[in-house]
């Protein structure tokens, strides 16, 4: 229980480590921010794949309800998408300001999306827990915080900008962040209620970082010309985690 705790506070403080930094570095250029952004979804590949597809698959010779647990994982986050309501009420500002300004309404969505991944992740991590050998395997939780880093670096400045105050984005933040923590111990609990329920859960964790990764990160860092950059840093991120699994076996 002390790995699941450890795991949920990283995750957690990842994401406010990231928003002070925002508070700081309030517009980082797009070549650093692209370069970064795949090296954290190649640490987020690897994760998904070494961390937990594989390890589900190497637990259960039914493998086809792994690969049901990848589709649903990414067809549950792909239905938050379209259901989860856009909660204007968070930054505070009178009514008026939503309908005329459109910049903070698109800065609401983007704020959205990210919260709407964190809950999956929190579950992916917590998930990756539980382990049939009682090994706990880090390089999931390692990677989902490596990248919440940077995600919370990007929440704070448009939150700003769209003229929330620095406080209510902080709170906003750390709203956030909490969400991980919930979710760690949803993943933990569902894993560790039954091990024939494992595997499946693994794989839904696994094809939820998966469409994450493939939805949001990838296409983000091909839209400002440093794709090449972004590529090789992806590659980078991708054997990094590898090289650490062998590192530490």
């Amino acid at each position: 229980m002390e790995n699941v705790w450890i795991s949920a506070v990283g995750l957690c403080g990842a994401t406010i480590i990231g928003a002070i930094l925002g508070y700081f570095i309030k517009e980082l250029p797009h070549k650093w921010n692209d370069t970064v952004l795949g090296f954290c979804a190649g640490i987020m590949l690897a994760a998904s794949t070494i961390g937990l597809i594989v390890p589900a698959f190497e637990q259960t010779t039914q493998w086809w309800w792994v690969a049901i647990g990848v589709m649903v994982g990414a067809l549950f986050l792909n239905l938050l998408d379209y259901i989860t309501p856009h909660l204007h009420t968070i930054t505070g500002l009178d009514p008026e300001e939503h309908k005329t300004n459109a910049t903070l309404n698109h800065v609401l969505l983007f704020v959205m999306a990210i919260a709407l991944h964190k809950l999956p992740e929190g579950m992916a991590a917590g998930v990756s827990m539980c382990s049939a050998d009682g090994v706990t395997d880090w390089s999931v939780s390692f990677g989902i915080a490596l990248q919440n880093i940077p995600e919370g670096m990007v929440i704070i400045a448009p939150l700003m900008v769209a003229g929330v105050s620095t406080m209510r984005t902080f709170i906003i933040s750390l709203a956030i962040g909490l969400l991980e923590i919930i979710g760690v111990f949803i993943g933990f609990g569902l894993g560790v209620a039954s091990a024939a329920f494992l595997p499946i859960m693994l794989g839904f964790a696994g094809g939820a970082m998966l469409y994450v990764t493939s939805d949001e990160m990838i296409p983000e860092t091909h839209t400002h010309g440093y794709q090449k950059q972004a590529t090789y840093a992806l590659l980078l991120g991708f054997m990094t985690l590898i090289v650490m699994e062998k590192v530490l076996e």
